[in-house]
Order: C-alpha cells, then sequence, then structure tokens
C-alpha cells in the first residue's frame, strides 16, 4: 500500500510506521466517501492542516535520532504525497458539488494571483515624455534638493527682499523669515537648481556653455482646486552660451511644442514679467481639456531672456555669455495632453481613472 519508498525498516522506533500507514488507510478510506465540498475541505484541514493529524506526528522527528532521521523521514514524505495525490485527484473529479462552497483554513498561508499589469503613474510617464523630447534637444538633466534656502530660491533669482513672493503666506519656510538671515523653505521653484548649477560651473570651470532641464517637485501654500495644488511637478530649462537670443528660445518651444503635442500644435507667446528674466513672457498653447468643449489658450509656463543680474551673481560674465530660461507645470502639460479637466484627479488614486490614461 505505502509503495516502494516505505519498505524502508524503522529502526527508530516500529510504533511511527504503524501509525503513519493507520493515518494512510484512514484517510484515504475517508476520502473516498466524501461528496461535498465542504466535507472535502474538513477532511483537509484533518489530515493536511497545520494542526492535522500527520503534522501531530511530524511533531517527533525531533526525538529521533539524527542517524535515523532520514528513513523516519522518507515514510513521512511519503503518506503526505499519497494523501496530497488523492485530494488533488478527488477535487479534479468534481465530487463536490458546484452548489457546495470549499472552506477556508484562514491558519494556512495565502497564494495571491493576480494578472494585472502595472505602469507608471501619469505624471512620471509625463516627466520622462518630457526629459526624453528635450533630451534630444541635447539638454542634460540636473536635480537639486526640494529643502532650499533664501539665497538660492529668492537672492540669486533677482527677487529682492520686500517683493510679495518672499511673504510667508506664499512659502513653507522651516526657519522663522523673521529671525534668520537665510531661512529655508521647500522651494517654490525648480528654478533653484539652474541656480546651483550656474555656480557649480562657474567655480569649478566646467562652463558656460551648459544646457540644462531640471525635473521635480515644488510647494506653495495654494489652494487645492481644479487647476491648483500645495504640491506639484515643475520641470525648468535652462541655455547659456555665447550670442542666445529669443529666437533660440521661441525655436525651442516650438520645437518642444510640435514633438511632444502634435505637428499643428498652436502656441503664443504673451509679453509677461518675471524678476530672473528680461525679456520675459508667457508660454500658451491651445488645449481642449474636454471632448465637448471648444479649445481655448493654456498658460503651459513662464519663459525668457535670462537677466544678466542674475548671470552676474552666479558668478557668469553677462557681457560675454547670454541665455534663456524657461519653466512649465508638469500636471499642467499632462492636463493638456491628455484632456484631464482636473489636477486632483491626478492624485485621487482612483483606479477606474489611472487604467483610462
Amino acid at each position: 500500500m505505502f509503495g516502494a519508498s516505505l519498505e524502508h525498516n524503522c529502526i527508530y522506533d516500529p510504533l511511527m510506521r504503524e501509525e503513519l500507514e493507520q493515518i494512510q488507510e484512514a484517510g484515504l478510506a475517508e476520502l473516498a466517501s466524501l461528496t461535498s465540498g465542504e466535507d472535502l475541505e474538513r477532511w483537509r484541514v484533518a489530515y493536511l492542516g497545520s494542526k492535522g493529524r500527520l503534522k501531530a506526528v511530524m511533531g517527533g522527528m525531533k526525538d529521533v535520532p539524527k542517524a535515523e532521521k532520514p528513513a523516519v523521514g522518507q515514510l513521512v514524505n511519503a503518506v503526505k504525497q499519497a494523501l496530497e495525490s488523492a485530494f488533488e485527484a478527488k477535487q479534479a473529479s468534481g465530487a463536490a458539488s458546484s452548489g457546495d462552497r470549499l472552506l477556508l483554513d484562514m491558519t494556512e498561508p495565502g497564494i495571491v494571483e493576480s494578472h494585472a499589469i502595472g505602469r507608471q503613474h501619469i505624471i512620471t510617464r509625463v516627466r520622462d515624455e518630457l526629459v526624453d523630447v528635450f533630451g534630444r534637444m541635447g539638454f542634460d538633466v540636473a536635480h537639486g534638493p526640494e529643502l532650499e534656502d533664501d539665497e538660492h530660491n529668492f537672492v540669486n533669482l533677482n527677487i529682492p527682499p520686500e517683493h510679495p513672493a518672499r511673504e510667508p503666506i506664499d512659502n513653507f519656510y522651516v526657519d522663522d523669515p523673521m529671525t534668520t538671515e537665510r531661512p529655508r523653505m521647500l522651494r517654490t521653484q525648480t528654478s533653484t537648481v539652474q541656480i546651483r548649477t550656474m555656480v557649480d560651473a562657474a567655480k569649478k570651470g566646467w562652463g558656460p556653455p551648459m544646457k540644462i532641464v531640471s525635473p521635480g517637485r515644488v510647494y506653495r501654500p495654494d489652494t487645492v482646486d481644479a487647476t491648483h495644488s500645495f504640491m506639484f511637478h515643475q520641470i525648468e530649462g535652462l541655455y547659456i552660451d555665447r550670442g542666445v537670443s529669443m529666437i533660440d528660445l521661441k525655436s525651442t518651444l516650438m520645437q518642444f511644442a510640435r514633438a511632444f503635442f502634435s505637428e499643428d500644435a498652436e502656441v503664443r507667446l504673451r509679453p509677461s514679467f518675471f524678476p530672473f528674466t528680461e525679456p520675459s513672457a508667457e508660454f500658451d498653447m491651445m488645449i481642449a481639456l474636454k471632448p465637448d468643449e471648444p479649445a481655448k489658450w493654456i498658460e503651459l509656463g513662464g519663459c525668457g531672456m535670462v537677466d544678466p543680474s542674475v548671470l552676474e551673481a552666479c558668478g557668469i560674465d553677462a557681457e560675454e555669455w547670454t541665455g534663456f530660461a524657461f519653466g512649465f507645470g508638469i500636471e499642467r502639460i499632462a492636463m493638456g495632453k491628455y484632456g484631464v479637466p482636473d489636477i486632483r484627479m491626478l492624485y485621487e488614486n482612483d483606479l477606474r481613472f489611472l487604467e483610462q490614461i
């Protein structure tokens, strides 16, 4: 009955062999008479479960002398395999009525099977696509810290002490700006990476020229609504070289729009003002956020020629070098490309939405 694997002599305890034979005979006889799914599951728990009869016998293995453990182990495994094979065959035969529901032994380890294929979040995907587009134009990628100081976030960007952008209501300060000379804050723009890159280039002598983009998170205490959030993502671009002009800036932005959106993308530059660029402009694009609504001009970000005072503050000779800079909201671009009407949808983690994008 046990097969060839049980023909070994059990030197340690003949009673263990007899007990194993009884467990197998009783288990197989009882299994043959079962007709319902509930009875089948109860049998499995009684004989093969973590507190079943076979498990109880296996607990005695610790008392078996080391020299005899291989032979005893063969006996136990043979019985276990015989019972498991018979149980699986009973299940496969459809003996359990289709109306019965197998009970689950909650003490047994679970097996999780999932056929869902994961993918990147839309923000991550759009960020990587933007880096790829600008990479094909010759831009390298630069990164910087999210916890910044006053010098990189304001001073070197030509933002004076009395400027309203420095107000505590518009920043997440870590240090008290009223009592700290160089207070720290969560950065409000990735332009801080441009400053760090220019300063390092001037100090270490590896540039200009330089051509970088800097994607990352930024923080502003805005009220959350359909188009604003207190945390969002930006990608900033900087190009410093001899003879760089507004024509180069406009050409770069046009190439970006047509490469990322479509060949017929409609874009425009509107005159504006930023402390760190002169002249400055807003970069708009004609976008339809909803299929049933006409397209309208949507602001994607700001741009302009780097102000000479910013270059000088970073140790770059403004008489020799010129450059342009631009900054886009990644969420705004994602919403425009995929027709997302509300920025909050990007952060709610609703699978119904994420599976559509």
